[in-house]
C-alpha cells in the first residue's frame, strides 16, 4: 500500500511580517508560471503585492516533490520565549501566502508524516533514542490531528496571534482576569510552527535515519481514549508531578491527563495544591525521570538554543522592588504601583500556580492562568508557574527591596514530561510503556 496516497496534509503559519522574503530551489508551479530562485511578497492596502501586482492569496506548488524546497528568511523563532532570536529556514512542500491582520502570513501546506518528521528533529535532538522518537512521534501527530478535528466553527471571527502573543491582561477594572492561550487563535491555518502549537522547522534541523524509522515504525499511530483523539499535550520538563489540563487551558477535565508522579512509583507525591506541601516540593528537589543532569540524556531532547537552560528542574530568579513594578505594569497592562506581595491563589496538582495576587500600591488584582502568571514575571515567559515567592528587606510600610522567585519545571507540565520521557528512553522503557505512562489509559491505534 502507499503510504504517501494514504496521510492526510497539514497547513502550518511559519511566520507574519510586511515583507516576505523568500528563495525557491528547484522549479515551482504559480499561477501557471515556472518560478524559481529569490522572491519577495509585500503587504500594501490590504492586498499582496508581487512583481508590482497586487493579489488576494499566492501559492507556490513544487513540480517535484523530491527535488524542491523553499527557504523563508528571517524567521522568527521562540516568539514569546526568552531564547527568542531570528533565522533562515528551508521547508518542503507548497508555500501560500495571504494577508492577515495588515502583515503578509507564509503557510506550508505539506503531508502530516513529512511535518511530524521535521517536528521531531525540531522539538528535540535528532540524535535523540529510538523509542524516544517514537513516542514523541505518536502524541505529535494525536495532537495535531486532534487539533485540526477539534478547530471550531466559529474560530472563523477569531484573531491569529501568529504574532507575539498579547501579554496585557487588559481589564485593569476587575477584582479576577484569568486568560489562556490555545491553538484554537490560528484561523488560516492548522497550527504554527512555534512552541505556541509544536516546534516545527522544516528541514533546517537536519534529520536521521533514526528519525525516520521512528516516523515509519509509527505510521499513522496516535493515543485515543474513550473511542476520541487525545490532546495530547507535552512540555519540556514537568518539575516532578504532572499537570492537569483545566489548569492551563479551558475547564475541561481530559481523564487520561491526571496527576502522577513523574517516577516509577507514580502515585508516590504529596497533595501540591496545599501551599505548605508545594512550598516544600519545589524548594527541595525530589526524585523524578526529569530530574536529571546527565548531559547526554539532556542533548537528546534539547536543541542548542535550549541547552543554553541550565537549570530548568529547580531554578530561581531575582527583581528587585523597581524592577518588578516596573515588568509587571508592562507586561500586564496595569500599573500597581510598588509590588507589596505575589500571594498564592489556586495551585494545579503539580504545585503551578493557576491563580495569583498581584498586591500592590495602586490595586490588588487576581491573574490567571498559568501562561498569563509566567508572562506577567518575565520579559518572555517565566519557566514554570510552579513557584514561591521570598520577600527580602521589607521597610516600614511592608514593601520588600528585593523578590526572590524559586520554581520547578519548564513549561506547563501537562502530558509527556520530554525531559522525564528521554530518561526512560535512556533507562530501556518502550515508546509505548513511556506513552502510557503520561497519558492514564489511554489505547495506542492506528488511524491510516
Amino acid at each position: 500500500m502507499n503510504k504517501e496516497k494514504k496521510q492526510p496534509t497539514v497547513s502550518v503559519g511559519i511566520m507574519s511580517d510586511r515583507e516576505v522574503r523568500f528563495t525557491l530551489h528547484g522549479e515551482y508551479i504559480s499561477m501557471q508560471c515556472s518560478v524559481t530562485g529569490e522572491q519577495s511578497v509585500t503587504a500594501r492596502d490590504g492586498r499582496l503585492i508581487y512583481h508590482d501586482q497586487a493579489y488576494d492569496e499566492l501559492i507556490f506548488e513544487p513540480c517535484h516533490q523530491d527535488d524542491c524546497s523553499f527557504t523563508l528568511h528571517d524567521v522568527t523563532i521562540g516568539v514569546s520565549f526568552h531564547w527568542r532570536r531570528k533565522e533562515d529556514q528551508t521547508f518542503r512542500g507548497a508555500v501560500k501566502f495571504i494577508i492577515e491582520n495588515g502583515n503578509v502570513t507564509a503557510i506550508n501546506i505539506v503531508p502530516v508524516e513529512d511535518y511530524l518528521t521535521s517536528v521531531i528533529s525540531s522539538e528535540m535532538s535528532a540524535k535523540a533514542s529510538l523509542e524516544l522518537l517514537k513516542a514523541h512521534a505518536v502524541i505529535s501527530r494525536s495532537w495535531l490531528l486532534a487539533q485540526i478535528r477539534q478547530k471550531p466553527a466559529e474560530a472563523a471571527t477569531a484573531d491569529s496571534v501568529m504574532s507575539d502573543l498579547q501579554p496585557s491582561l487588559g481589564d485593569s477594572d476587575a477584582d479576577e482576569v484569568i486568560k489562556w492561550w490555545d491553538r484554537d487563535d490560528h484561523v488560516n491555518y492548522d497550527v504554527c510552527a512555534d512552541d505556541h502549537c509544536q516546534r516545527y522547522q522544516g528541514i533546517t534541523r537536519a534529520s536521521t535515519p533514526t528519525v525516520e524509522q521512528a516516523i515509519g515504525e509509527t505510521w499513522g499511530e496516535v493515543l485515543m481514549h474513550g473511542g476520541q483523539l487525545c490532546d495530547a499535550r507535552f512540555s519540556k520538563s514537568c518539575g516532578g508531578v504532572l499537570e492537569e489540563f483545566e489548569n492551563c487551558w479551558q475547564d475541561h477535565h481530559h481523564d487520561y491527563l491526571e496527576a502522577r508522579r513523574d517516577g516509577e512509583d507514580e502515585q508516590d507525591f504529596p497533595d501540591l495544591t496545599r501551599e505548605d506541601a508545594a512550598e516544600e516540593w519545589i524548594l527541595t528537589s525530589p526524585a523524578a525521570f526529569c530530574n536529571t543532569h546527565d548531559p547526554e540524556v539532556l542533548s537528546q531532547v534539547l536543541n542548542d538554543y535550549d541547552q543554553e537552560t541550565t537549570d530548568f528542574y529547580r531554578w530561581s530568579v531575582e527583581y528587585s522592588q523597581d524592577q518588578l513594578a516596573d515588568l509587571i505594569a508592562r507586561r500586564t497592562g496595569v500599573d500597581y504601583g510598588r509590588i507589596r506581595d505575589l500571594q498564592p491563589v489556586a495551585r494545579g496538582t503539580s504545585g503551578r500556580l493557576y491563580k495569583m495576587k498581584i498586591v500592590g500600591e495602586k490595586r490588588t488584582q487576581i491573574i490567571g492562568k498559568e501562561l498569563a502568571i509566567r508572562y506577567a514575571l518575565s520579559e518572555t515567559a517565566l519557566y514554570s508557574s510552579a513557584f514561591v515567592v521570598e520577600r527580602h528587606d521589607i521597610d516600614a510600610d511592608g514593601y520588600p527591596a528585593k523578590f526572590v522567585i524559586r520554581g520547578a519545571g519548564w513549561g506547563h507540565g501537562v502530558g509527556l514530561c520530554q525531559i522525564g520521557a528521554a530518561v526512560m528512553g535512556a533507562q530501556g522503557y518502550d515508546y509505548k510503556k513511556i506513552l502510557l505512562h503520561y497519558f492514564v489509559g489511554a489505547q495506542i491505534e492506528k488511524q491510516y
